[in-house]
């Protein structure tokens, strides 16, 4: 009975360490297409689950260290400003995604896209803020045609690639008892 109190911490640290590992190695597959992994966001993928599965604070820890920490051990992406623009934007999508999913009335596939889209919106946003700061301090300019560019333009795969992944991971974690969905207080299988 005691053991389920300090298993489940330790159950979301584990997971939360390995969707780290997963966001670390799956730029490998895209790396050395650049265009194809900047158009596939292979980091946003794991960070996002990271909200979801772990909460927001592991969410927003692992998105915000995940792309710090390839800068500095890999030197891709470059350290300023795309790594430290990105850390914000990933932190963002964990923390948006946890922290909207944990307060759903109702965890079901239709809140999950709910809280997907409104955590991707919100991490571009971020991004831009982000990105509009550093061109100050760097003296280069940032446009709204970057910004749409850089954050739907260019990202269109990858949007379309974290609404249809994200939710099926999550009805897959929901039939095989893993992670439930649930509608108010009660828990429901996916449809």
């Amino acid at each position: 009975m005691n053991e389920t109190k300090t298993q489940r911490p330790v159950q979301t640290l584990v997971t939360a360490a390995m969707l780290m590992a997963v966001g670390f190695i799956l730029p490998f597959f895209t790396g050395n297409i650049p265009q194809i992994g900047s158009m596939l966001c292979p980091m946003h993928l794991p960070v996002l689950l990271c909200g979801l599965l772990c909460g927001w604070r592991y969410g927003l820890a692992v998105g915000f260290a995940l792309p710090l920490l390839r800068s500095v051990l890999l030197t891709t992406p470059p350290m300023f400003p795309a790594a430290v623009s990105m850390a914000f934007e990933l932190g963002a999508y964990g923390f948006l995604a946890g922290f909207l999913y944990a307060r759903s009335r109702w965890q079901c596939v239709i809140a999950l896209y709910r809280c997907l889209i409104i955590a991707m919106l919100g991490g571009r946003i971020v991004w831009a803020v982000v990105r509009v700061l550093l061109s100050g301090v760097s003296g280069q300019a940032f446009t709204w045609q970057m910004f749409l560019s850089g954050a739907f333009l260019t990202a269109i795969p990858g949007i379309i690639l974290q609404l249809v992944f994200i939710p099926a991971v999550m009805v897959a974690l929901d039939r095989t008892g893993l992670v439930r969905f649930r509608r108010g207080g009660e828990t429901v299988q996916a449809v």
